[in-house]
């Protein structure tokens, strides 16, 4: 009974307790939780911070009286940590910065790696560095934001296309990262992200394969760098190629929405570049973006199922227990908050925003946004820059650029097979 019990000890559990508690708040007191300030100008502003810091303190403290930490000196550590990622989201909500598709995590990741290398870390700072516990909260939080009705919105073209497209860019992605000598672990973060959605891919799948948070910031670093050039590429090749293959409008906008859905890498991206060609492109776009968010889970699970049965050298062959042991137990917070807030919905139990977006959802979306910023600072903080720009992540690069020049062209074939020929031929 006492060995049963330990296990639950594990950060993992723990991660998906104190999830549990941020969920249930999303879906009891949606409409009173605070949200992210997107400036620091009005005591409304500074009273969401304060709320956002207090919830974020309680969730640590909770966290780490169960996983039977110390908790001295945690308060000012995360205070400093928590503003650090402040500056980061209201610098990505400025205008003329958010225009140009730059999301919180890369400022987050910017002003760590300034601070830990133009500077130096004092002791007082270190207690809340965390990044593992963070962004295992974030990907739980994420999980609620998956909803199943988004695959049946985009019907049967928009889910085979996700299964195409995530399946053969990952598989592509992987062996083409290995042939240019990175090491396995990146190569799956690398490969998730590629093929399904960016930041939260990369870090669900680092979770899981275990990867080195190093090499995670320089992933997601690329990632959010080539969507900026991409947000702009995409439209200007949609507008030049696709009205060569097919003489209907509607078509040419339903394959660009496809297109541009599966090739961007986040999803605000996405709603930005399909916006440029059309109402229309945007409405497919964000669905088919949507539809391969909801693969992460399913990825995340191969991945740790493939890796928790390899075993270790010189090794018996592994059982069911060895699994069980080695599969990192926040994915399953992961699929059962998608899970959940899905029948929610199925339910009619979520309510409607003015901006017309369900609420519930929304709240777990900035709950995720909100410890993702957090798990990131501390990711920079941990970070030295001279292992960034070695000759190792040199290869890192040339992969994801090859890896993602692939997914445009072999997206571009799947939509155009997709949504410009077998939709369009069964009406």
């Amino acid at each position: 009974m006492k060995n049963w019990l330990t296990q639950f000890k594990h950060e993992d559990w723990v991660v998906v307790a104190v999830s549990i508690l941020l969920l249930a708040m999303s879906v009891i007191i949606p409409s009173h939780l605070p949200q992210i300030p997107k400036q620091l100008t009005t005591w409304t502003d500074f009273s969401n911070a304060i709320q956002l810091f207090v919830i974020v303190l309680i969730i640590f403290y909770l966290g780490w009286i169960m996983l039977g930490r110390p908790l001295k000196g945690l308060i000012l550590s995360l205070l400093a940590i928590f503003g650090i990622s402040l500056i980061a989201q209201i610098t990505a909500a400025i205008p003329q910065v958010s225009y140009y598709g730059f999301e919180s995590v890369f400022f987050s990741v910017i002003l760590g790696l300034i601070i830990r290398n133009v500077f130096y870390i004092p002791n007082w700072m270190k207690p809340a560095i965390q990044s593992e516990f963070f962004i295992k909260i974030g990907v739980v939080c994420l999980g609620a934001t998956i909803l199943f009705s988004d695959v049946m919105k985009s019907g049967a073209m928009g889910l085979i296309q996700a299964v195409l497209v995530v399946s053969i860019v990952w598989f592509f992605a992987y062996f083409i990262s290995r042939r240019m000598k990175v090491d396995q672990r990146s190569a799956m973060i690398l490969s998730s992200g590629v093929s399904i959605c960016g930041v939260s891919a990369c870090i669900t799948a680092a979770r899981v394969a275990g990867g080195d948070d190093k090499k995670l910031s320089y992933i997601v670093s690329l990632v959010l760098i080539i969507v900026v050039p991409m947000i702009y590429l995409m439209p200007w090749l949609a507008q030049v190629l696709l009205p060569r293959l097919f003489d209907n409008p509607q078509v040419v906008q339903e394959v660009a929405g496809a297109w541009i859905g599966g090739t961007i890498d986040t999803t605000s991206g996405v709603a930005a570049s399909s916006a440029i060609v059309s109402e229309l492109s945007n409405q497919h776009a964000v669905i088919i973006k949507g539809a391969q968010n909801v693969l992460i889970g399913f990825v995340a699970f191969f991945i740790a199922l493939y890796l928790s049965t390899r075993g270790e050298k010189n090794s018996h062959s592994p059982s069911l227990d060895i699994v069980w042991e080695k599969f990192p137990k926040f994915i399953i917070g992961f699929v059962a908050a998608s899970l959940v807030f899905s029948l929610l919905q199925t339910n009619g139990l979520f309510h409607v925003n003015l901006k017309g977006k369900l609420l519930e959802p929304g709240v777990a979306k900035m709950f995720s946004t909100l410890f993702f910023s957090l798990a990131f600072v501390c990711v920079g903080l941990e970070t030295r820059l001279k292992e960034i720009i070695s000759r190792e992540n040199r290869h890192i690069l040339w992969a994801f650029l090859t890896a993602q020049t692939f997914n445009i062209i072999v997206t571009l074939v799947i939509a155009c097979i997709l949504f410009g020929v077998l939709k369009p031929l069964l009406g």
